[in-house]
């Protein structure tokens, strides 16, 4: 069903066992997109397998093998309704192993809603998701400081991780005064839909009303239409189905496109969203479309979608704006980790570092420095070991951010600032 509310993705980030999905599933509810009658089968399974709290978190992990690992693995988009906007939930993963699942998840989003277990405070992925949000252009920041109950609502340990996240996000730059810190327990329900009696000390604003306080970002319609492919499927009756969601532009049913860099082109014969057809899309919708002249072997994921006339880019070098988050030694020329840019994953060599830059003001430290370690901040020339598509942050922003990883954490975020692109055809 379409909705004449306005579209706003909302990433909930955060270390793992803090709550996220106990938050998403308690929010699903509260919202009415949940049945009591589901959640209350999802309560007796829960118990039966002794898992008794867990109830609100399945209804987001309903693989079965997320149930009984009792963690978050895959994104599930979820939609519910607050009296102002539409949200699609992108529930990301807070495991180490599913950093990668959390960079595609996060570049997705308008708004991010990160929650921080009362007891534990900040801990190692509270600030890496925090940096990544960030470098991943999330502007909006939601805090749920969760679990109170297990603090016994005390008002002392509020302020405390209050305190402790304020310096975290300052250090990447949002501004702490912006941002609604809310004590909470997802599960218990507290300052969720209503003001709770738990926490007579706390005077602002719910969970459901900070949601509603948040800005829709402008919709990028003027840009270039960009649409980074997810999936693809070959459905009977209808054929190829490339899935995605519209970053930029218009993308219109009729539309003759390229994927890049395929480099294949053909024309879009149908757009579906939330199972209904619709002559066109815009930047935020998620949609499934048919077209003409491509077979399910021709693209895949991390191939972009674009109007024929205005190709996404294809890159033979970049230069980068990037930050080190982390690295056992030093990073050095020839070095080769795994880009993640939009739903892309390409492993790019180090070819030149130009400049090393203060973290905190940008300006230009050192000249072509020798190595870069954890806590650096980068300009850097790169070449992408297989083709990839990445576009100037400054032209089409939502194409330009990336993460870069390797032995299975984040190593380094970053922008691109300058494309010297391929000749395709």
């Amino acid at each position: 069903m379409a909705s004449d509310k306005p579209h706003m993705n909302l990433a909930v980030v955060g270390h793992i066992d803090h709550g996220k999905s106990t938050t998403v599933g308690r929010l699903l509810f509260e919202t009415g997109a949940v049945p009591a009658h589901i959640i209350e089968n999802y309560r007796k399974e829960a118990e039966s397998k002794g898992k008794g709290s867990f109830e609100f978190a399945w209804v987001m992990d309903n693989l079965k093998e997320e149930r009984e690992r009792g963690i978050t693995i895959d994104i599930a988009h979820k939609r519910f309704d607050t009296d102002k906007f539409y949200f699609t939930i992108v529930d990301c993963p807070g495991h180490r192993d599913f950093v990668k699942n959390m960079i595609t998840g996060a570049s997705q989003a308008d708004a991010a809603l990160l929650v921080v277990a009362a007891p534990d405070g900040a801990m190692e992925q509270t600030k890496e998701h925090v940096f990544l949000s960030k470098t991943l252009g999330i502007n909006q920041l939601i805090v749920g400081i969760n679990k109170m109950d297990a603090s016994k609502y005390d008002e002392k340990r509020y302020e405390e991780v209050k305190a402790q996240i304020s310096d975290l996000v300052k250090m990447v730059g949002f501004n702490p005064a912006n941002i609604p810190f809310i004590p909470m327990s997802s599960f218990v329900g507290d300052n969720i839909a209503t003001h709770s009696e738990n926490t007579p000390w706390y005077k602002g604003v719910t969970l459901l009303e900070s949601l509603d306080d948040l800005v829709q970002p402008e919709l990028p319609t003027g840009l270039p239409f960009r649409l980074p492919i997810q999936d693809v499927y070959s459905i009977s009756g209808i054929g190829t189905v490339p899935v995605g969601r519209v970053e930029t532009g218009i993308m219109k049913k009729g539309m003759k496109v390229s994927f890049m860099p395929a480099n294949k082109s053909g024309e879009i014969k149908s757009i579906e969203m939330h199972h209904e057809e619709v002559p066109q899309a815009q930047p935020g919708d998620n949609v499934g479309f048919n077209v003409r002249g491509i077979g399910k072997n021709d693209i895949r994921r991390g191939d972009v979608c674009g109007p024929e006339e205005q190709p996404p880019t294809v890159a033979e070098e970049f230069t980068a704006q990037v930050v080190v988050l982390q690295h056992p030694s030093a990073i050095t020329v020839g070095y080769t980790p795994v880009f993640h840019c939009h739903t892309a994953q390409v492993a790019c060599t180090f070819v030149e570092l130009l400049k090393k830059l203060d973290p905190r003001t940008g300006q230009v430290k050192e000249e072509n420095p020798t190595f870069l370690k954890a806590g650096d901040a980068a300009i850097v020339k790169f070449r992408p070991v297989q083709p990839m598509v990445i576009e100037n942050f400054k032209d089409i922003p939502q194409l330009g951010r990336f993460a870069i990883r390797d032995m299975g954490s984040t190593v380094a975020a970053g922008m691109c600032i300058a494309v010297d692109a391929k000749q395709m055809r």
